[in-house]
């Protein structure tokens, strides 16, 4: 950055950073990857993270930092781009535990590693391969999590800070994640669905890194409760409207097939609410095609079409609008700075209408 020029704090600009600081630490990692070690893993990390992601949670965090009255810093980039590992950790895991084909618009790091073992003809099981390398990058990804965040260069206590929140944000993941489990071995409802969402990936999307910022900028107890008003609700919209795509969205813009949730058997809110909604014979197509393996095109659109005349899609759009103005209404309460109001104002905007 030139001397005297204001640093980029805009949202495109943020991501910039975010993407500077991850590649800076990476690539300060191949050195130490033991000798005589296939490098596959650390590629595999490397692309996965560098993929086309939102940066979302590293800008969360930056803004609780900046809400907090602390100014802009290198370091606090590096600490929230920590953030973004954890995630594809998070990712990473999901997709094997979902059996997914795709993120980003590209292979699933299980399914990379099994296309690489039937390409070589190498002895035993491609997909289970697959898995395990895959597990291997998730777990690498959370160790360096940790790592980037106490080497971001903020004083140790100030890290001592952020990083307990740091600490119940895993914790809160990976019980969702479980509880996500047991929920799709049964029909689910609603008011489990919504509690998948907040553990899995509401919290930590919004909430944790905003109050992870806000504590490592030393910010008051009354700020931690203020950005938790805010942050709940907005990542409920948040994985909320990411269960539409799910289903409804545009595969090209997404990234994934709209086939996936439907196939898998997804437990999300809205295949709860048309369970609720659902007449005996829709309730009975739902039973025949929602988690069939073999679901094709055709049958996908069929629960498309359900979903949609049960009415559960527009519940859930309203859902979303009711989540997203109680953000809204906190934000204005939210003992915040003023420009982080504003740049909090226009990623709530985001989050809500996105299409990917």
């Amino acid at each position: 950055m030139t001397v005297g020029m204001a640093p980029e704090t805009d949202a495109a600009g943020l991501a910039r950073r975010c993407e500077s600081a991850l590649i800076r630490y990476l690539d300060r990692q191949r050195p130490h990857w033991p000798d005589g070690t296939p490098a596959g893993v650390l590629d595999a990390v490397r692309r996965f993270v560098l993929a086309d992601g939102k940066r979302l949670r590293p800008m969360f965090c930056y803004w609780g930092w900046r809400g907090a009255g602390q100014p802009d810093s290198p370091q606090i980039v590096v600490a929230a781009a920590a953030l973004e590992l954890f995630h594809a950790f998070a990712l990473i895991h999901d997709d094997i535990m979902d059996n997914s084909t795709l993120r980003r618009g590209q292979p699933t790091v299980h399914r990379h590693f099994a296309d690489v073992h039937t390409r070589h003809s190498w002895r035993g099981e491609a997909v289970r391969y697959g898995q395990s390398a895959a597990l291997l990058c998730g777990d690498l990804c959370a160790a360096w999590a940790d790592h980037m965040l106490h080497e971001s260069g903020l004083p140790v206590e100030w890290i001592h800070r952020g990083y307990r929140l740091f600490t119940v944000m895993r914790t809160e993941v990976i019980a969702g994640q479980y509880l996500d489990l047991v929920s799709g071995v049964g029909d689910g409802s609603v008011a489990g669905a919504l509690t998948v969402i907040r553990m899995k990936a509401a919290r930590y999307t919004v909430t944790r890194p905003l109050q992870i910022g806000a504590a490592l900028a030393g910010g008051p107890k009354g700020l931690q409760a203020a950005l938790q008003s805010f942050g709940d609700p907005l990542g409920d919209a948040f994985q909320l409207r990411d269960d539409v795509l799910g289903v409804f969205g545009d595969p090209a813009v997404t990234g994934k097939p709209v086939v996936d949730d439907l196939r898998e058997g997804k437990p999300t809110v809205m295949i709860a609410m048309a369970r609720d909604r659902a007449d005996r014979t829709q309730a009975a197509r739902i039973r025949e095609l929602f988690g069939d393996p073999a679901l094709d095109d055709a049958g996908a659109a069929e629960l498309r079409s359900i979903i949609t005349a049960t009415g559960a899609r527009q519940r859930i759009e309203s859902l979303i609008s009711q989540r997203a103005a109680e953000a809204t209404s906190a934000l204005a309460d939210a003992p915040l700075t003023t420009e982080a109001r504003a740049a909090l104002s226009g990623l709530a905007s985001s989050v809500v209408a996105r299409h990917r």
